[in-house]
This record gives C-alpha cells, sequence and structure tokens, in this order.
C-alpha cells in the first residue's frame, strides 16, 4: 500500500499525511485480521487531527470515531507523528500489508516537520514495523536529514540521482527514435551528450530540436548543431527563466558572480571575492538559493548549480557589476524594515 505526497510551501505535512493516512486505515479496516489495530489507528488519527489544529477543507474528514485520549493529541508535532505512524504500522504488520510512505520535493519540509518525520520513521524501525518511507528531493535534503537528526545518516540510504550514464543517455536518444525508423548518427548522439552533460530532461529537448530540423529519417550532427539555438531559446524562456524568476535580486546578483567564475564548483569565498563583499555578508543569500535549490553544496565550503548550463544562461540574461550584490542586500533589507 503507498501514500504519497508531494511537499510544498503552502500546507503543512500533517495536511499533506492525513488524508492517506485516512484512507490507508479505512482499507486495512476491512481486512479481518487488522480490525482492532486498523480501528484503533483511526482513533489516534482522530486525536492527531485535533491536536495540531489545522483548519482545511473536510478537517474532520469524516471520522465521527471518539479520539484515543492519550495518543497522539500533546500537540508536539514529534511526538505526535510518531504516535500516529507508530499506529500506522500495528495496523499494518496486524495486517501483513507492507506501507510506503512516498514523499516528492522532500526539501520543501520546514525544519521541524523534517525532524518529526525522521523521528517517526525512527520509531517504526525500532519496532520493526513494516512501513517504509521513500523520499525524493534536491542534494540538500541529506545535510538537511543530517542537521534534523544525528541518526538520520544511519538511519536512511541516500542515493545519488545524477546525469545519466552514457549509456543509459545514448539509449535514451537512439532507442525511441529506432523504434519509428529514424536513426542518430553516432556524431550527433556524442554532440548531444557533450552539450546536455547527459541531464535528462536537457537530452529530450535537443533531441525534440533536432528531430524537428533533420530531413528524413537520419539525424546527423549538423542537425543537432543547428538545433543548438532553437533549444537554449526554449530552455532561456521556460525551464531557466521560471527559475531564475523565484530569485531576489541579490541572489540573482550571487549566482551571476559565481557564474563569472566558470563551470563547476565554487568556494564560497571565491565568490564573495568576485562580489567584491565578505564571505559572511552573503552567507545568508547563499543559505536562501541552497533553500530554493537553486545551488546546492557538494562539500563543505563549495557550490555549485543544481542544474547543468545555469551559469551560462545567468551570463546571457545580465551584466555581471561588482559589488552589485551588496546594493541589492541593503535594499532588500530596507524593504524587509519598511514590511
Amino acid at each position: 500500500m503507498t501514500i504519497f505526497i508531494e511537499a510544498h510551501e503552502g500546507k503543512s505535512l500533517p495536511e499533506l499525511l492525513i488524508p492517506g493516512i485516512k484512507k490507508a486505515l479505512i482499507a486495512l479496516d476491512t481486512l479481518g485480521t487488522a480490525k482492532e489495530t486498523a480501528k484503533r489507528g483511526l482513533r489516534v488519527l482522530r486525536s492527531f487531527i485535533g491536536a495540531v489544529k489545522i483548519k482545511v477543507e473536510g478537517i474532520e474528514y469524516g471520522l465521527s470515531i471518539a479520539p484515543e485520549k492519550g495518543t497522539a493529541d500533546s500537540g508536539d508535532l514529534e511526538a505526535d507523528l510518531s504516535e500516529l505512524l507508530l499506529s500506522l504500522g500495528e495496523a499494518a504488520r496486524s495486517s501483513a500489508t507492507p506501507i510506503a510512505i512516498l514523499v516528492d520535493e522532500l526539501q520543501n519540509l520546514a525544519e521541524k516537520e523534517f525532524s518529526a518525520l525522521i523521528m517517526a520513521i525512527h520509531r517504526l524501525n525500532q519496532k520493526s514495523h513494516p512501513l517504509i518511507l521513500i523520499g525524493a528531493g534536491l542534494p540538500q535534503i541529506i545535510g538537511l536529514a543530517g542537521n534534523s537528526k544525528s541518526y538520520a545518516e544511519r538511519l536512511f540510504r541516500f542515493p545519488e540521482i545524477g546525469a545519466l550514464h552514457e549509456k543509459d543517455a545514448e539509449a535514451a536518444l537512439v532507442s525511441p527514435a529506432k523504434a519509428v525508423g529514424v536513426r542518430f548518427e553516432n556524431s550527433a548522439v556524442a554532440q548531444i551528450l557533450k552539450v546536455t552533460e547527459r541531464y535528462p530532461y536537457f537530452l529530450q529537448q535537443w533531441a525534440h530540436e533536432a528531430w524537428n530540423i533533420a530531413d528524413g529519417d537520419i539525424i546527423r550532427a549538423a542537425d543537432v548543431f543547428t538545433a543548438h539555438n532553437n533549444a537554449i531559446a526554449e530552455l532561456d524562456k521556460s525551464f531557466f527563466k521560471v527559475r531564475f524568476d523565484r530569485c531576489t535580486p541579490a541572489e540573482k546578483a550571487y549566482m551571476r558572480a559565481m557564474s563569472e567564475l566558470g563551470n563547476g564548483s565554487h568556494r564560497s569565498g571565491d565568490i564573495a571575492t568576485m562580489m567584491g563583499v565578505k564571505t559572511a555578508s552573503v552567507a545568508p543569500v547563499r543559505g536562501k538559493l541552497i533553500k530554493k535549490g537553486m545551488i546546492y553544496s557538494p562539500s563543505f565550503g563549495d557550490t555549485l548549480f543544481t542544474v547543468p548550463l545555469f551559469g551560462e544562461y545567468m551570463k546571457r540574461t545580465m551584466a555581471f557589476k561588482k559589488r552589485s550584490a551588496r546594493k541589492a542586500q541593503v535594499s532588500e533589507r530596507e524593504g524587509e524594515d519598511s514590511e
């Protein structure tokens, strides 16, 4: 059984989890072996809803059942979420029905919520209940998890999903085309893999543009070369622009200075030097960019864009002016003070 949620700033973790947990417990309640534990789980859920005091559509969720007094009703999210998921785990065990909670965009959880979720999974693990958390998010989730609970590194595995391996990237281009009688020249494949850095979305974009330009059933390197500007223009007005528009002037200035240093990761101090400011003065800006998923830290003190080619986009989009970030920070602080 699965409970899927996508974390975002508009809703709290309890709001996201409650509908799926309710649905799972009602389904388990129909199974004879889990009837008692499922009913208790629904009572615990009723207690939890009352404790978190969230006001969302259908807050009662059709639960006319009495709450389980003294359980998941303290108002402390860490304690209450643990009790709720433990009751779900007990029902899952009684029915021999494993449950997976799937969380996308994990980095969007508030620190307190992330901590509560990790603690709850730790409790479930200690009890050996058949419930697992599978999350996906940007690279900063490793640091966020470690900061929330020191044991998170032992509790979870953190497989990295980045650029495709060369053979997989080649197959992503060649196999779908072959199925409809179209062939990529080897040189065309090599050129796409190089320019996209094997980033999945970019592979799609370049292949799409090259396909539209090619005449006949063979896609050649010349077609890829011609398609390049079309692919860049499409990314600039959609994929890159959406990310760019989410950022403040100070954050844009930081990324512009970072792009001036070239491809690859850069030391925080080097970026600050490029901007003409002290490292400490732009540390809050760097932190906000990491939270927004624009950059991440592959190792302590290093900074890297989360998607390839974004540095080149920054160069195309805005001019570099030393100390521009300092001015932007001052105006941003003034705006915050006026608010």
